[in-house]
């Protein structure tokens, strides 16, 4: 007899929303009761995007950078200093990428065009994103069903608007 064990669906729901106004990438990641929780903010003048993924105590998560000279966008994440994902942006007319790293290989489902997608690790929902249609800014509501890798999950969705709207480009 086979036992299977189920993660118990906890549903965490996080609002990741771009400040308008700045020098370089802003974001604020905020909770469902509207608590500050994250802060992903970009360096200035550099080429390529380099990206710092805070906690609201402003230490330092993860640490994002785009590989520069590739034909679609490619992302290395750092935590402390050590290369720990890849997030690579396929060549297809939807947006597909492959993402690997130390909390395994995630995979986008939906239609990301439309703004409504779920990321799955081993054919199961971790999450699903809901980009806002008609806002100044990018705004993205995130339920998270698993609370194992809540952090690089929401950088995974930073990563994913900067490959595909960020408007610096």
């Amino acid at each position: 007899m086979e036992i299977k064990i189920f993660r118990e669906v906890t549903d965490i729901k996080f609002i990741i929303r771009e400040k308008m106004f700045t020098f370089s990438d802003k974001f604020t990641i905020k909770n469902e009761t509207g608590e500050d929780c994250y802060f992903v903010w970009g360096e200035i003048l550099c080429i390529g995007n380099k990206l710092h993924f805070e906690d609201k105590n402003g230490k330092e998560i993860f640490y994002i950078e785009q590989k520069l000279f590739t034909l679609l966008s490619e992302y290395d994440v750092y935590q402390n200093g050590e290369l720990i994902a890849k997030i690579k942006r396929k060549f297809s007319f939807k947006p597909k990428f492959d993402i690997w790293g130390k909390f395994g290989e995630y995979e986008l489902k939906g239609n990301i065009w439309a703004h409504e997608f779920s990321i799955e690790k081993d054919d199961m929902p971790v999450a699903t994103v809901s980009k806002e249609w008609f806002t100044w800014t990018d705004t993205y509501g995130i339920d998270i069903f698993y609370d194992d890798n809540q952090d690089f999950i929401i950088a995974l969705v930073i990563i994913i608007d900067q490959s595909i709207y960020d408007k610096n480009k």
